[in-house]
């Protein structure tokens, strides 16, 4: 049965994934794991955060962005590198994350639409939309998400 995202909560909770979760940029694949965790907020697609030992690390630089949650604490923001390809500000972590939010600590969450696919068990992901959020829809869940036309106020 699909998850609703209406009845994920406030404030978000965080939980293991059973799957294999992977990134693929440029052909290369930059992210393989199974010991992702997901983030599920109210009216967002679930947001996968992979640990950094699983992810392209030497891919990665980090950027100057930042910006604040007022559940996780300050993101700090990578661009992405791979050949001839580059990416800015796709992927983003929390290197010191507030209380309650200590098991992401330094796990990289990706924006989808950059790259090649992203992928969740077989199933190939579509970005959350608006472009702001870092939300992964799958065919596990339904919206509306924030994001869409007419959520602006969520």
């Amino acid at each position: 049965m699909p998850e609703r995202v209406r009845d994920y909560p406030r404030p978000p909770r965080i939980e293991p994934v059973a799957q294999r979760v992977r990134v693929v940029f440029n052909g290369a694949t930059i992210a393989d794991t199974t010991g992702a965790k997901r983030v599920l907020e109210t009216f967002g697609a679930p947001v996968f955060y992979l640990p950094p030992a699983d992810v392209r690390v030497d891919a990665l630089t980090e950027t100057a962005r930042s910006t604040v949650c007022e559940w996780k604490g300050t993101a700090s923001y990578y661009s992405l590198r791979v050949g001839d390809r580059e990416a800015a500000n796709v992927g983003w972590t929390y290197h010191d994350p507030n209380p309650g939010y200590e098991e992401l600590r330094d796990h990289i969450a990706f924006y989808c639409a950059p790259m090649d696919a992203c992928f969740v068990g077989d199933g190939r992901v579509r970005p959350q939309p608006g472009g702001f959020y870092g939300g992964w829809i799958t065919d596990g869940v339904i919206g509306p998400f924030k994001g869409e036309p007419g959520t602006e106020g969520w």
